[in-house]
């Protein structure tokens, strides 16, 4: 299933109104396709689905983690402290255009602030959300190596000494975290893997 087959028959679960569902794609489409952008693409947003098909079982509303899939980083600036509040904003004024009840607009929102800091949620829906967008940093050095080209190039705008220290403080954010991740399937499958990845990377910078 494409991603806008998905995003489809997800918005068809609200609404059946065709030319919304299409409109409120070609805007993600079209978000997630920036020329600044280079990791934060429709591939990422590929990624993170693959992850959560893989637990679907023990996700409580796949449709609702699914939005806030598509949203997360809709609104992407790399100069930018404020990318998930704006996201979570956009998301939340689109998806009112499929009359999402109050409650599930309120999740989504919250589900998308949650990936600025990545911590652990009282919503096992949420702790889903967050394992799946930072599953990357638990796969092969390989993967990882180009994930970290891919976050240097969208942060092109700033030189190294200004990267670096911005970067270290980024990595010991999650060094420091007694899990990264936040269920156990994930911990085992990408804990060690990630902390042995970041650790070299702190290490490099």
């Amino acid at each position: 299933m494409t991603l806008q087959e998905r995003f489809r028959k997800t918005c068809s679960a609200f609404s059946a109104d065709h030319t919304l569902t299409v409109d409120l794609w070609l805007e993600i489409e079209n978000l997630y396709t920036e020329k600044s952008r280079h990791y934060h693409t429709l591939e990422h947003l590929e990624h993170m689905f693959r992850e959560l098909d893989a637990v679907n079982a023990s996700i409580q509303n796949f449709d609702l983690i699914s939005f806030s899939v598509f949203y997360h980083d809709a609104v992407y600036d790399a100069s930018s402290k404020s990318n998930e509040k704006k996201s979570a904003a956009l998301a939340e004024k689109r998806l009112r255009q499929l009359k999402l009840s109050p409650a599930s607009l309120r999740q989504i929102t919250e589900q998308i602030i949650a990936t600025q800091l990545h911590e652990c949620s009282d919503s096992t829906d949420t702790n889903y959300l967050l394992n799946a967008d930072l599953s990357v940093l638990g796969k092969e050095s390989a993967v990882y190596q180009e994930y970290t080209e891919r976050i240097r190039k969208e942060y092109s705008i700033y030189p190294d000494f200004l990267y670096r220290p911005g970067r270290k403080k980024v990595l010991r954010h999650f060094l420091d975290m007694d899990r990264i991740f936040k269920t156990d399937e994930f911990i085992r499958k990408y804990e060690h893997q990630a902390r042995e990845n970041i650790r070299k990377e702190w290490e490099a910078l």
